[in-house]
């Protein structure tokens, strides 16, 4: 295969430069620095070219001559017809009219606040109906409870509450830790060590538990439910399990928010006494407050309706954490994107939705469980 070369010869008021060989993507793409600087010495001088000798030429070829000439065609070529049509390409490609956008209406601003309310209100809707969906098969569940999905929920059980207990557990030990460390700092300065107990048990019973549950919960169980569920959208599967006659919210949506609604207060329960483990244990180094200490006084400053509200609030997170996976999950389009843009959403959206509802608890709730 014989290579592109060039010779630049020079003649009195010009020169000429001839060109031969193959000038392909293969034959150019291991010397394009050594033709461009060659091209780039001869395109500097007024000179004839001379293509007529070329084997063959392809766009990764033309185009290397192309920039030398300055994208257009010296007043000077010698070449064959066929070779020039592909420069005809090229020059009719640089020439097309870009397409310019439209100007921006007045009401462009009002026209995207429009849109995002409207997307918000659809989103709304279909959330509403969901929870209305769930509530058909609860009750249909209870009137019959032969049809009660067993298996599903017992798998979404073991896959959202047992398989989550070491990550909570870490979690809920080290916040016990710290919260600990960092009140002990402040408390030393008054005398007032004793008070930690107090702040340990009332702000993780009451507070950090159920939060901090929730929101691992919904990045690790939520988004598995989205994508399961977008996975099932994009393979068809849902529409399949359709037109055997299989009901989608008894089969795939009930069995993921009964799961979730029964796991997540286990979770609470079980993350919130390894948390006030970390912090008696912090306790005691920090402030030297014995074990038996820390137990006697725990039941006294912290009423047992604090551990209520915590399990409450576990059992309706869960809930709502699950209808949000759901519902994102259900939305996703047969296409890869889409599954990835609703996953995030779906966890963005439930944990927002954790923190509006944990306020809502915190409004609704305080007055109870606090020592007088």
């Amino acid at each position: 295969m014989s290579v592109a070369s060039i010779e630049l010869t020079d003649h009195p008021g010009a020169a000429l430069v001839r060109l031969s060989g193959r000038w392909t993507l293969a034959t150019t793409s291991e010397r394009s620095l050594e033709l461009v600087t060659e091209l780039d010495r001869a395109a500097r001088r007024e000179s004839t070219w001379d293509c007529t000798n070329l084997e063959a030429i392809d766009s990764a070829g033309a185009m290397l001559l192309w920039r030398a000439w300055g994208r257009a065609f010296p007043e000077l070529l010698l070449i064959r017809p066929e070779h020039r049509r592909v420069f005809e390409r090229i020059d009719a490609a640089d020439h097309e009219p870009r397409a310019v956008p439209p100007p921006l209406s007045p009401l462009h601003g009002v026209m995207v606040l429009g849109s995002a309310g409207i997307g918000v209100v659809r989103h709304l809707l279909d959330f509403m109906a969901l929870i209305g969906q769930f509530s058909l098969n609860l009750l249909h569940v209870l009137r019959v409870p032969t049809d009660l999905p067993r298996r599903e929920i017992s798998a979404n059980l073991y896959k959202s509450g047992v398989r989550a207990m070491p990550v909570t557990a870490l979690v809920g030990f080290l916040i016990g830790v710290v919260l600990s460390y960092l009140s002990a700092l402040q408390l030393k300065q008054f005398g007032a060590d004793i008070f930690i107990v107090n702040i340990i048990g009332l702000g993780i019973v009451r507070e950090l538990g159920p939060v901090l549950v929730a929101i691992l919960v919904a990045g690790r169980s939520g988004s598995a439910m989205t994508a399961q569920l977008g996975v099932m959208r994009v393979t068809e599967e849902i529409d399949a399990l359709a037109t055997m006659g299989v009901q989608r919210g008894l089969r795939l949506i009930f069995p993921k928010v009964a799961a979730l609604t029964v796991a997540l207060p286990l979770l609470v329960l079980w993350s919130t006494s390894i948390a006030l483990i970390g912090g008696m244990v912090s306790a005691q180094v920090q402030l030297d407050i014995s074990y038996g200490f820390f137990f006697q006084t725990l039941p006294r400053v912290v009423p047992a309706a604090n551990l209520w509200i915590g399990l409450a609030k576990g059992a309706v997170f869960g809930m709502f954490i699950a209808l949000v996976a759901c519902h994102f999950g259900l939305r996703v389009r047969p296409n890869t994107e889409s599954l990835s843009a609703n996953t995030t959403a779906s966890v963005v959206t439930a944990i927002t939705v954790v923190i509006i509802l944990d306020a809502i608890f915190a409004i609704a709730t305080r007055g109870i469980g606090l020592p007088g």
